[in-house]
This record gives C-alpha cells, sequence and structure tokens, in this order.
C-alpha cells in the first residue's frame, strides 16, 4: 500500500488531497469495494472520470471531505475536482509515476477537500489537479522518507494551528529568567526581549507564587512563539502540578531534584503525556548524577537537567556547572543541561566550553536599563544564526 497526500493553492479554492494506492485484490481493494457500496449522507463517494464514461485508470474513488449539503457543493465534486483527480491519475500513468503494466491492478482511494465557499472552477480544477499528482508521486515515492520527517518536524509549522510549537533541537539556547515579583516590570521586559529562534522565557518561581499560572498566560499573549518555562519547582503532586502547566500553555515545567522519586517520575510522566519538557532542577541535590542514574534505569529520563546555584549564596559559591560530561554520559546525550547562577557575559562562555546547552541569566537582563542590547549580546556568544532565516517552502 502506497500513501500520499497534498496541499495545494490558496484562499477558498485550495486543494487538499489525501489518498491510498494498492491492489485491487489486497486490503485497499477491500475498503474500495465496501466504500462505493457503503455510501454516508453528504459524502458519496463517486468514480473519478475524465468526462462521462470514461474513468480513468487506475480506478480511482474520490470520497469527499467536506459534507456536500446542497447542489452547488455537488457540482464542483462532480465537475472541475472529479475532472482534475482523473486527469491527474492519467497524467501520472503516461509519465511513468505509476507504472501503466500495474494500472489495471492497482485501484486508488482520494479524500478530497472542496471549501463551502469555493467559486472558481478553474482554481478548483488547477489546484486539484496539482495535489492529486503530487499525492500520487509522493506515495509512489514514499515521500516523506523518516529522516525527512525529523529534519523538518521541529522546524515547521503547521498554517492552521494558529501557534508556533517549539521545541529545543537546536542548542546552545539562551533562557531569561523572569524573577522579579512585579507584573508590571516583568511585561515591560518580555516586551523588550528581541526575537530569536534561541531564547526561552522562564515564569520565575517568585512571580508564579505571587501571581499563579495566569502569568504563564500572559507571557503567552505577548510572545505565543517564545519557549516558556515555568518554574514551579514540583515537590509533590507531580502529574497535578505539570498539567497545570500544560492546561495554562508552557512549554516546561520545572521540577525540585529534593521531590519524592515518585513525583518525579509523576511529574516526568504528565510532562511527556501532555506534549511539555520536563526539566529537573538540581539545586542542593547532593549527587545529580546518581539521581539521574535511577531515573534513566526507571526509564524516566527528564528534558532538560538544570545545575542551579541559588542567589542565597552567591557570594559562597563560584558557580554549579563542574559535571556536564558525566550527566550527558549517564543519560546517554538524551537531556540538554542547562545553568544557572552567575551567568554573566564574561561567564557565558566558560559555561558553553564546559559543555551548557542553555544559559538561565535573570538580573543581567530584566535589570538592565537597555534589556534588548543586554540580550543580544548574550546571544551573540551562543554565536547561533537564526533558524529558517533564508528558508523558502517550494515543495508546497
Amino acid at each position: 500500500m502506497y500513501v500520499g497526500e497534498a496541499l495545494v493553492g490558496e484562499g477558498a479554492e485550495v486543494a487538499h488531497i489525501d489518498l491510498i494506492i494498492g491492489s485491487k485484490y489486497g486490503p485497499v481493494g477491500v475498503a474500495f469495494s465496501n466504500a462505493l457500496s457503503q455510501m454516508s449522507a453528504g459524502h458519496t463517494p463517486l468514480l473519478a472520470v475524465i468526462r462521462p464514461n470514461l474513468p480513468t485508470k487506475p480506478a480511482t474513488l474520490i470520497v469527499p471531505k467536506v459534507t456536500v449539503r446542497n447542489m452547488k457543493d455537488a457540482e464542483k465534486i462532480f465537475g472541475p475536482a472529479q475532472s482534475a483527480v482523473a486527469k491527474a491519475i492519467a497524467d501520472a500513468v503516461e509519465e511513468g509515476i505509476i507504472p501503466a503494466d500495474k494500472a489495471e491492478d492497482m485501484v486508488i482511494i482520494a479524500s478530497v477537500f472542496i471549501h463551502p465557499k469555493a467559486k472558481d472552477y478553474n482554481k478548483i480544477y488547477r489546484y486539484n489537479y496539482g495535489a492529486a499528482k503530487l499525492a500520487v508521486k509522493r506515495a509512489m515515492e514514499g515521500f516523506p522518507d523518516v529522516k525527512k520527517v525529523l529534519y523538518e518536524k521541529d522546524r515547521s509549522r503547521h498554517p492552521i494551528i494558529g501557534m508556533k510549537v517549539t521545541k529545543l533541537f537546536d542548542p546552545p539556547y539562551l533562557q531569561v529568567a523572569l524573577d522579579i515579583p512585579s507584573w508590571e516590570k516583568m511585561e515591560r521586559v518580555v516586551r523588550e526581549l528581541p526575537r530569536s529562534d534561541h531564547l526561552i522565557i522562564e515564569v520565575g518561581t517568585p512571580l508564579i507564587k505571587k501571581y499563579g499560572v495566569s502569568f504563564i498566560e500572559k507571557v503567552k499573549e505577548i510572545r505565543p512563539e517564545t519557549f516558556v518555562v515555568a518554574d514551579f519547582k514540583v515537590l509533590d503532586t507531580g502529574n497535578l502540578e505539570a498539567r497545570i502547566v500544560s492546561d495554562a500553555g508552557g512549554d516546561a515545567v520545572v521540577i525540585s531534584g529534593l521531590a519524592p522519586m515518585k513525583t518525579i517520575q509523576k511529574a516526568i510522566e504528565e510532562a511527556h503525556k501532555t506534549g511539555i519538557y520536563a526539566c529537573i532542577d538540581m539545586l542542593n541535590v547532593p549527587s545529580p548524577v546518581d539521581l539521574l542514574r535511577d531515573l534513566s534505569m526507571s526509564g524516566f529520563i527528564p528534558d532538560v537537567v538544570e545545575l542551579h546555584r541559588a542567589i542565597d549564596v552567591e557570594t559562597e559559591e563560584e558557580h554549579a556547572w563542574g559535571n556536564i560530561p558525566e550527566i550527558k554520559e549517564v543519560t546517554a546525550e538524551k537531556v540538554l543541561v542547562a545553568v544557572a547562577g552567575g551567568i554573566r557575559e564574561d561567564t557565558a562562555p566558560v559555561a558553553l566550553r564546559a559543555g551548557a546547552d542553555i544559559l538561565i541569566v535573570g538580573r543581567a537582563i530584566t535589570n538592565a536599563q537597555d534589556v534588548e542590547g543586554a540580550c543580544r549580546r548574550f546571544l551573540r556568544i551562543l554565536k547561533k544564526e537564526e533558524i529558517d532565516q533564508y528558508r523558502v517552502m517550494t515543495d508546497f
């Protein structure tokens, strides 16, 4: 069985086609027969014909995705869309995309989208022809392969989702910690931060304690495309607190490494269930490596490990990123390592050389008179270019 998909065009006439191709004697043939013999109101399947009395080969069944409510809707699917799909299949055979000697033994089921507001029959035909031809080509070539999917999954944005789901696949990153408990001040910081694919915003514990999860939502309203970490420092009810962060629109929840093992495991499990990152803050944990080893053995690996020097001991401790290589080794390179406490412009390169993937910076940026300028200086230290800055998608 071959599977293909394509979206071509714009406006109300946009065409979106999903199709399967296979032997008429196999599962696709059975599905073909069932669809043709078991009709449903508003989604009546029809054979693709180039003109009346001339069905295309391989035999192709068109199934409307959108409910056909009246004769106007029926005219679009039975007219330009039906003809376009049939012609595209025939041309695919002529061009060798589908082997001509297999055309009689194969059948195709094509789900076709026609918007109720589509009016231009020429565009309906052109777009559906292009989408059908492209979907067939992709199906026969096995497009996309797994390598393509894994490369694109964190770089591409779905046009209808209305937001960007950001993943941390291209370290190092700069994480700006909003830890001053004043919404007015922190709102100004959020608005002044530069746009960057390598910028993370952390909603700090003091802010969450004062304003609750509503602060996560406020940050997302201002910067919907930015990865937002909620520093809950979860100590109990791990699954509940991870779910609260997810429901508020956060991208990651911070769990305290001092929490009971069961709490940490539940928080990681819930975070991954809801599609957000699980970060473990190793503040005051005697042996982060031992904790990670135990978690790895039980199958609960966090996404980020934070090596954290507390504000209250800044004058006593130099930093907290001495064992990054060991942390990565025990987790089989599956985690990102973030460092916090004492990250300034002069110490940032040292942390990066030590293996840090995320630099967490607070007051060096949030207390700066020129927030944008201070942030850009740290971003330049990362030496990362923006993702997709000049990238043009040419395969629809």
